[in-house]
């Protein structure tokens, strides 16, 4: 009798981890490359949108590459202050949760809305809203930009500053 009990168990368990696995197949085909992110990889915004944000996943050492990947979630979570969140949802349903950390490149330009974050931009064109002056990693620190700098973007996690100047 006992060898027939865990026969059955063992079936029992391979069937619900073929519907758990059946359900992340599920989830995958309906969540975009960005959503399938990792982290460390490096995401490119190409259209800001509250509804509809068009973006891929980039090299991270491309100037396209705005956000590195900080936190991936199945459910929406808190990202921490100096993160931007990233959401794909089906029906209402959380398919992808991303907690993105800008990642700029110095000398390169980028846009900014309060509504929907940052983006890379020709530093000739009108959308600049910003030039990064001067990246320094492993350091989080406001007062390391000089005179050159018209605002810091600090990071705590990984420690990163950003000295910008208004374009």
């Amino acid at each position: 009798m006992v060898p027939v009990t865990v026969s059955l168990a063992a079936a029992v368990l391979t069937g619900c981890s073929v519907v758990q696995h059946g359900a992340n197949a599920v989830k995958d085909a309906n969540t975009s490359d960005t959503g399938r992110s990792k982290v460390g990889d490096c995401i490119d915004v190409i259209d800001g949108s509250m509804v509809d944000t068009k973006s891929e996943p980039v090299d991270c050492a491309s100037p396209k590459a705005v956000y590195k990947v900080a936190e991936v979630h199945n459910t929406k979570a808190d990202c921490a202050a100096d993160y931007t969140s990233y959401e794909e949802t089906l029906n209402g349903v959380s398919m992808a949760f991303l907690c993105l950390a800008p990642n700029f490149k110095e000398g390169a330009c980028y846009q900014e809305s309060s509504i929907t974050g940052y983006r890379y931009a020709d530093c000739g064109s009108a959308d600049a809203s910003f030039r990064v002056v001067l990246r320094i990693d492993g350091r989080s620190d406001e007062s390391l930009c000089g005179t050159d700098s018209d605002k810091v973007i600090t990071l705590a996690q990984p420690p990163t500053t950003f000295c910008v100047k208004d374009q």
